[in-house]
């Protein structure tokens, strides 16, 4: 795994934070205090309670309180949208900002935390309770200075865990002073929203008896609270009051409210559910289907029609409204997620025949968005689809597992999991990708063309994790495949992964002659895409025993990058060519390719190729005397190689002058000298690393 984000950087998704932290923070004072007390003392954390109660919302206020303590950061890491246990380290490590590289993922996650003093927040632990409970103490273990804190129904049972039960919101006495009933939190969480639906409203002589009631109604629950609040829209405070007691039925004033908690909650979301239109009911069940959350072009493609013949797009505004859904803006307009607990009811309302249909017709919607989006092709969107996966992938590992699990969808979820190996390789979610590869090969043993894909991608990203045992016969049964058939557009894939093979063999002859025989295969077939990555990966292992031939395929990658406008391909264009450059010992061409690739790979997190080009930069700084800079440098690109089972000495085209590098700037400044600049290096966050190494 390669770090990707700067150490002092709260890790999870920006937009759905600010959206969950949008409106404002009520009470919990005393939960704070002891939540912080614990920390200090303590390793793990859990917050436990009812759905719906706040554990999260506490959570990032307690997280955001200790930003400042910890010098390695503060990670925020979602799992509701994390369906199986059997991709939590990986989503763990991305959520973290690490590349998965290696296919001990659990091991070399713990190996990069060793030395870290950063506080881990790892929420909704509750559906994969076991596997939560396996990493935290393999972490806890293994990362002295690390700690924990987690928000569950459940406690995980690690030795050292301390808990701390969230209750609901505090409620008053209906009978007290309108001025005593205002202060309590539950009252001020209702005040809060209410005033955002109802303009000036504010709790009372009037209305705080009324306040009062509801309060204990909902029996401090927050999101029974908010759920309630939005109603203000179109009815008065007393209309609401009697339709809350009519719906739930509550006994008349003096007599005792039996409801627990968690059937109070479920009842005020039966209540919202009723106040939806059926169409709107509808559209909030089969929006249950996304974990990740919806644009409005998709859930019109994926859950119009067959029973919603009104709008979605007004369906959607209802929902808003009535707090069902919650908007957030990214990059190319609007998006809607549900809160968990939201989501898990509207599931339970799919009738089994239209569940079927919804899941048939989930499946094809992503089976065609990622056909549609292959990043590895040259075209000017290449970035837009690359962002367009990185959302969309908690939708796309749902359709994967529904693929599986649906009679005649095997061949819809091997052609999925054998087409998003062009996001998994730039976006470093190796371990994933090959999971899902591995269980549709699984499914699906017949020969055909998509399992052949399948069996080449798989032996790819094997390679590239060096897991050499697993890929050599995956490559075998697609090579035999693709000369049984002749089939012209797979050969050349095929025999691109027996050059890589070869180099990592030790075979660099036999590599480069691979490649360029895939370079002519995948020209005869009009296949621009296969021969860029061709000669991305020729021009980079060519460039120690061939430079000159290295650099003049680098040549052609960056024309056709910069022909076609592919900007993610330009940066590992400029990368190899910069490196074949170095080989040639033109210094000044190098650099300014080098640089450029390190500025904007950086902007756009993709980390891989940014770690390549600190190490390039390192040995040009040394070339021109400027040693103590080199040292530096090195020593941030070193933060990033130590968290992968690998390092430049590792690569063949960077061992020879990373070696180089280091001996010169060793002797020039003095082992201590070095030492200290090398540790500064490392200490520092990534944004700070790219600025000195650029000379920005």
């Amino acid at each position: 795994m390669r770090p990707v984000a700067d150490g002092d950087q709260t890790r999870s998704d920006p937009a759905k934070e600010a959206s969950r932290e949008a409106s404002s923070f009520v009470g919990r004072r005393r939960e704070l205090a002891a939540a912080r007390k614990i920390l200090s003392r303590g390793r793990l954390l859990t917050l436990t309670g009812t759905g719906g109660v706040g554990k999260t919302r506490l959570a990032l206020r307690i997280a955001d309180g200790l930003r400042g303590a910890y010098k390695d950061g503060v990670h925020v890491i979602e799992l509701s949208l994390l369906e199986t246990g059997d991709l939590l380290v990986p989503t763990v490590a991305a959520g973290m900002g690490l590349r998965d590289e290696g296919p001990d993922a659990m091991a070399l996650l713990v190996d990069y935390l060793s030395d870290k003093r950063m506080l881990l927040v790892l929420d909704n632990c509750e559906h994969l309770l076991q596997d939560c409970a396996r990493l935290v103490d393999r972490i806890l273990r293994g990362a002295p200075r690390v700690r924990i804190l987690v928000t569950s129904r459940q406690i995980l049972g690690v030795y050292g865990e301390q808990v701390l039960a969230v209750p609901s919101l505090a409620v008053p006495d209906p009978a007290g002073p309108p001025r005593e009933i205002a202060r309590h939190d539950s009252v001020r969480l209702f005040a809060d929203r209410a005033a955002s639906v109802w303009p000036g409203f504010a709790v009372d002589a009037r209305n705080a008896e009324s306040v009062a009631r509801l309060a204990q109604r909902l029996e401090g629950i927050p999101l029974a609270i908010e759920l309630a609040a939005v109603r203000l829209r179109t009815l008065r405070l007393d209309g609401l009051m009697r339709e809350l007691d009519d719906f739930l039925e509550v006994p008349a004033p003096g007599r005792a409210v039996t409801l627990p908690r968690h059937r109070t909650l479920r009842a005020t979301m039966d209540w919202s559910y009723r106040l939806c239109s059926p169409a709107e009911q509808r559209l909030w069940a089969r929006l249950s289907l996304f974990p990740g959350g919806v644009d409005l072009d998709t859930a019109e493609a994926v859950c119009g029609g067959d029973g919603i013949a009104a709008e979605v797009f007004d369906l959607i505004a209802g929902l808003v409204d009535k707090s069902v859904l919650v908007g957030e803006r990214c990059d190319d307009g609007m998006r809607y997620r549900m809160l968990e607990c939201i989501r898990a009811y509207g599931g339970e309302r799919l009738q089994p025949d239209e569940d079927r249909a919804m899941r048939r017709r989930y499946v094809r919607h992503y089976h065609a968005l990622v056909g549609g989006n292959r990043v590895d092709e040259l075209v000017p969107e290449q970035l837009d689809r690359y962002r367009l996966l990185q959302r969309e992938q908690p939708n796309v590992r749902a359709a994967l597992e529904l693929a599986l699990s649906e009679p005649g969808m095997g061949a819809a979820a091997l052609e999925t999991a054998g087409t998003m190996w062009s996001f998994s390789l730039p976006s470093g979610s190796l371990t994933e990708g090959r999971y899902w590869l591995e269980r549709s090969l699984e499914r699906s043993p017949e020969p055909c063309a998509a399992r052949a894909t399948a069996l080449w991608v798989d032996s790819m990203l094997a390679l590239r994790q060096g897991d050499v045992a697993s890929a050599m016969p995956r490559l075998a049964e697609s090579q035999a495949f693709a000369a049984d058939t002749g089939d012209e557009r797979l050969l050349p894939y095929v025999v691109r992964i027996a050059g890589i093979a070869a180099y990592v063999a030790g075979d660099a002859r036999r590599g480069l002659e691979l490649l360029e025989e895939s370079i002519a295969l995948h020209r005869a077939v009009d296949d621009t895409a296969g021969v860029a990555l061709d000669l991305y990966f020729a021009a980079t292992y060519g460039s120690v025993h061939a430079p000159e031939r290295a650099a003049a395929l680098g040549e052609e990658l960056l024309a056709l990058c910069e022909a076609r406008r592919a900007a993610l391909s330009r940066g590992y264009a400029q990368l190899s060519l910069g490196i074949a450059a170095w080989s040639l010992d033109d210094r000044e061409r190098a650099e300014s390719l080098v640089r450029e690739a390190a500025a904007f790979t950086a902007q756009i997190n993709d980390r891989w190729c940014l770690t390549q080009c600190l190490e390039v930069l390192a040995w040009i700084a040394c070339a021109g005397g400027e040693h103590a800079r080199a040292a530096w440098v090195l020593g941030a690109a070193h933060a990033l190689w130590q968290a992968v089972d690998s390092s430049p000495t590792r690569l063949w085209y960077h061992a020879t002058w990373h070696e180089r590098c280091v001996e010169q700037s060793r002797q020039v400044l003095g082992d201590r000298d070095f030492t200290t600049a090398f540790r500064d290096g490392a200490r520092h966050g990534l944004d700070r690393a790219v600025i000195h190494a650029i000379g920005a």
